[in-house]
């Protein structure tokens, strides 16, 4: 190839023209050939290049902690409305028109205290007439007997006169056992919750008057709070609790857990569960709100894991790596709860436990790894 060059310049010109051109076309040459190698030397740096991070992409680097361990007490909050012990509808035993109600709604009573009386005009009409009814029953039961010892009466004669005295006692002893009825007294101590009737109105037997609320020593608050069915089997029959109402907001209530439903409240979805308070000196208002922390008796050992260690978590149930031997290795854990970004768990680790808290999501057991702190 070269002869042919050297042959051609020389049949074209002069010896130093033909250099000139010699050279000329040697070094074109030479540029297009390094033009040529360099992308395939370049690629070849590239394929090197991309090996090396091929084979350093598998070693994974995480961080480790060591699972921690608490003693949790499983409190239970609620919260619900006051109200007191017992309750009741007071109301008149025979109908009539209200003449007095003496206490308003909030007012307190003490046992005995007369709260509301009919009109006693008929009730007294009617006490008049089965007196008079009565004595005249005697007169004809005491002519009877003269007239039975003088062999002018039969003894069935005497024996039916002495039964209609009888049946007019009794009438007179039912129109006054229900005279007494017409008058309200209070059974108990408490305070009136709801006025139901006025002054003036015509109330039947038995309509509802005044709604009250028993606060006997001032101990017999409670509030009645609602329960999932999980809280309500762990909550026993006096156990302690501590309530803040938002009517007392600088001041924590003791109490105690007086009653459990022992049926769900339709219309919540809940189970009820009433809380008895002591008040001290205070005397809420019922239908307050409040807010109760139930202590637990007893306190749970549970380990404490970051909430970045957990993997494939479904439910309760959850994956977690372990380093053991400079190997992770993935291990099923139970969930017992959250609580922010702290994981609760209640078995599968144990405290001497490394668990990988980065990274996790681009290991497997097969994973080469480097701890990094």
């Amino acid at each position: 190839m070269k002869s042919k060059i050297i042959a051609s310049l020389r049949l074209s010109g002069s010896g130093h023209e033909h250099k000139k051109k010699y050279f000329t076309l040697v070094s074109k040459k030479s540029i297009a050939i390094c033009l040529f190698a360099f992308p395939v030397f370049y690629a070849c740096k590239e394929d090197k290049k991309e090996h090396n991070q091929f084979e350093t992409a598998d070693i994974v680097s995480i961080k480790t902690a060591p699972a921690g361990s608490l003693a949790l007490t499983s409190n239970i909050n609620a919260s619900g409305l006051v109200t007191t012990e017992n309750t009741a509808n007071y109301s008149f035993k025979i109908g009539g028109l209200v003449k007095h109600i003496y206490v308003e709604e909030g007012h307190f009573f003490k046992k005995g205290q007369l709260l509301a009386a009919l009109d006693e005009t008929e009730i007294s009409a009617g006490l008049n007439q089965t007196d008079l009814n009565v004595k005249k029953y005697e007169r004809d039961y005491t002519r009877a007997n003269n007239l039975y010892k003088d062999s002018v009466y039969t003894l069935e004669q005497l024996q039916n006169t002495k039964t209609g005295l009888d049946i007019a006692r009794k009438q007179k002893d039912a129109v006054a056992f229900n005279a007494r009825y017409a008058k309200i007294y209070a059974a108990v101590d408490g305070f009136v919750s709801q006025k139901i009737a006025n002054e003036g109105e015509v109330v039947g037997p038995g309509s509802p008057v005044l709604a009250i609320n028993e606060t006997s020593h001032n101990n017999n608050y409670l509030l009645k709070i609602g329960l999932t069915d999980k809280e309500w089997a762990s909550v026993k029959i006096g156990q302690k609790a501590s309530v803040t109402l938002d009517g007392y907001p600088d001041q924590n209530f003791d109490a105690v857990v007086f009653r459990k439903s022992q049926s769900a409240d339709a219309a919540l979805g809940s189970f009820q569960v009433e809380l008895k308070l002591d008040m001290k000196n205070s005397k809420p208002a019922v239908g307050m709100f409040g807010k109760a922390e139930i202590h637990a008796d007893t306190a749970q050992d549970l380990i404490t894991i970051p909430y970045d260690a957990l993997i494939e978590a479904d439910g309760n149930k959850a994956f977690v790596f372990l380093v053991e031997n400079n190997k992770v290795r993935r291990q099923p854990v139970t969930i017992y709860k959250f609580e922010n970004k702290i994981v609760y768990i209640k078995d599968g680790l144990e405290k001497t436990d490394q668990i990988v808290i980065s990274n996790s999501a681009y290991l497997n057991e097969e994973s080469k790894i480097k701890i990094i702190k």
